[in-house]
């Protein structure tokens, strides 16, 4: 009850919190709520400014920006999430072997974080989406698999800390198996910090789909999405301006939203750690 009072005793973290819902019913209403089809093609009115009918504009194909930005809000949130899924599942796994078991196989798996974090995310990114056909499925795959090592090092000091403390002696002492131990004991103490990591992760999948939807190289047309509604107005940027405003505005939201929200989960975890 103390976490949920310090959470709401947060108004950035609420805003952030609001943020986070906000888009995430568009997703889920965007069937419902979107004005046009997002593939609708309308040749007489092409890159028309925002009005009462198309409210963000439209493109230069004539297409309704704000019903893509709609569609756009659900292709983003899922990278994001799906991305962060798998980014956590393998943080988690490798993190509470290499904390519980440690010795040999430790050295081993904090070396091969090691190597892995000597790449910068992005290059890494990019170097593999190289070799792969763009696809959404891909763009979750290759992030989900090139940003787990941050979680790893945190399940794994949680692991390290927690393994000596009574309740895990207790049950070693009543015969207890390792897996009932790391996953019925000590995983469940040690997913504070990796819950306030996934939350902040999402907002850098986010970031990460629309950069690689904007060089090309991510979600491809015609399915919609902001970063490649980015693309476009990088190229009728003076006489369109709302193609590169409303898409930029939405990812700026967006990660500011996830970001107050993962910073509010961490001090209402734990207080000590506001700065």
């Amino acid at each position: 009850m103390g976490f949920w009072k310090r959470f709401f005793r947060d108004k950035l973290a609420v805003a952030g919190l609001s943020i986070v819902c906000a888009f995430f019913l568009l997703s889920i209403l965007t069937p419902y709520i979107a004005p046009f089809n997002p593939s609708a093609i309308d040749v007489d009115n092409v890159l028309a400014p925002p009005s009462a009918t198309h409210l963000f504009g439209t493109d230069d194909l004539g297409r309704d920006v704000f019903t893509r930005m709609l569609y756009g809000a659900g292709i983003s949130l899922k990278v994001g999430f799906v991305a962060v899924g798998i980014a956590t599942l393998i943080g988690i796994l490798l993190g509470a072997v290499s904390g519980y078991y440690g010795g040999w196989i430790d050295i081993i798996i904090m070396r091969f974080v090691d190597i892995m974090l000597c790449f910068p995310s992005f290059f890494l990114i990019l170097a593999v989406i190289a070799f792969l056909e763009p696809s959404i499925f891909n763009i979750m795959a290759v992030i989900g698999l090139t940003s787990w090592m941050g979680i790893t090092r945190l399940v794994r000091a949680e692991f390290l800390s927690l393994k000596e403390r009574d309740f895990v002696l207790a049950e070693k002492a009543m015969g207890a198996g390792s897996g009932r131990i790391i996953f019925l004991h000590i995983l469940p103490n040690a997913m504070a910090p990796v819950l306030v990591s996934a939350t902040l992760g999402v907002a850098s999948a986010v970031l990460v789909e629309s950069a690689l939807s904007f060089l090309g190289i991510g979600v491809q047309p015609p399915i919609p999405s902001w970063g490649n509604i980015l693309t476009q107005g990088q190229s009728t940027l003076g006489v369109a301006w709302w193609l590169s405003f409303y898409p930029g505005m939405a990812i700026l939201i967006t990660v500011l939203g996830y970001n107050l929200l993962g910073e509010g989960i961490r001090d209402a975890i734990d207080p000590r750690l506001r700065s």
